[in-house]
């Protein structure tokens, strides 16, 4: 079905409902490789794609690199994700952190470690949801290479390379007092899906389940799509760098926690507009996996695509961030506070509203 995101995109979800068919065990390693790759378009920029040692690409100016690693449990459930949203949102998170860069997305690698009872039909999705979301989010960028092993449960690393064009990068330590905070993108959207996720389609102990699945994908298409298959800004990082762009960072982890993260090392405090957090301010501010864009910009001179929602200023001691003035919690996603991961790809929550 098609999903009208938050964010503007269109994205095609594929649900897979059916997953009958050879397993990975039953093909080789070149057989599985030849079908991934027969899935993946080009990126523009390379030159030697998948099939050699290692792939090539040109870029006209210095080169981002950025890392990102899926495992199943603490950072997905194969019982709510398809392998298209899955691929679609490995690529998209990865392509975020290039885009805060102020960088154009130029490529990925993609390393998956799969248990050997995993559908081939799965991995199949992943290389389709993978591709569609550079299509779609990056025109030019594509898969050129990554590597295949054998886990216990489904692993995907992905590393994204960005193309700087002759800009210089940036950074999280530019912000200055003055500058004015801004965001692109949607907070707290994909934090409200998890909750609605672990709410509908859990047992009491949180392992996740897909009764009631298909109901939540239709009474709340934008907040499911938006944890299941994000629709970064991604454009908009490369617009924000020729804005002039003090300071950008992906929000991921939570707005709390990223926005002092921001504001430290610029040596600042960012203070933020309680009315400006959206319809869902607590999941804006303490929820993960936006992957919005938050920038600092001189005076006014904002970017296209980004909204207002407070200001930089003199840093105060012990409060890297306040929202009407307020000192907030730095609460968030913590890889290390998940307490359990279990082989159907749950994990126990660690508090009532987990941020992943």
């Amino acid at each position: 079905m098609g999903i009208c995101t938050p964010s503007g995109y269109r994205v095609f979800m594929q649900r897979v409902p059916d997953l009958d068919g050879p397993l990975v065990s039953d093909l080789t390693e070149r057989e599985v490789l030849a079908m991934i790759t027969s899935r993946l378009r080009p990126a523009v920029t390379c030159t030697v794609g998948p099939g050699d040692d290692a792939a090539v690409l040109t870029p006209s100016g210095d080169l981002v690199v950025t890392s990102d690693l899926m495992v199943e449990g603490p950072d997905f459930r194969l019982s709510w994700s398809s392998g298209f949203e899955l691929g679609w949102k490995a690529a998209a998170t990865n392509l975020s952190d290039v885009a805060a860069m102020g960088a154009r997305p130029s490529g990925l690698t993609v390393a998956l470690a799969t248990p050997v009872d995993l559908p081939v039909r799965y991995l199949d999705e992943i290389a389709r949801g993978l591709d569609a979301a550079c299509a779609t989010l990056a025109p030019g960028c594509g898969v050129v290479g990554g590597d295949l092993s054998r886990s216990r449960v489904l692993t995907l690393a992905v590393t994204a390379l960005g193309d700087l064009e002759g800009r210089p990068p940036v950074l999280r330590s530019g912000a200055r007092p003055g500058d004015v905070v801004a965001v692109a993108g949607d907070l707290g959207w994909a934090s409200a899906g998890l909750r609605l996720l672990f709410e509908r389609s859990a047992d009491a102990r949180g392992v996740a389940h897909s009764a009631g699945l298909a109901a939540l994908w239709s009474e709340s298409p934008e907040l499911i799509a938006a944890q299941l298959a994000p629709t970064p800004p991604i454009p908009l990082g490369v617009e924000a760098a020729i804005a002039g762009a003090t300071a950008m960072m992906d929000v991921s982890d939570s707005l709390a926690l990223d926005a002092s993260r921001l504001a430290e090392a610029s040596g600042v405090t960012l203070h933020l507009r309680g009315h400006c957090l959206g319809d869902y301010p607590d999941d804006a501010l303490y929820g993960g996996e936006d992957h919005a864009l938050l920038a600092t910009f001189p005076g006014d001179a904002v970017a296209h695509g980004f909204r207002v929602i407070g200001r930089v200023i003199d840093p105060r001691e012990g409060a890297p961030v306040v929202v009407d003035g307020v000192p907030v919690s730095l609460r968030g996603w913590d890889p290390f506070s998940v307490s359990e991961v279990t082989k159907t790809g749950s994990a126990a929550p660690s508090r009532v509203l987990p941020s992943r």
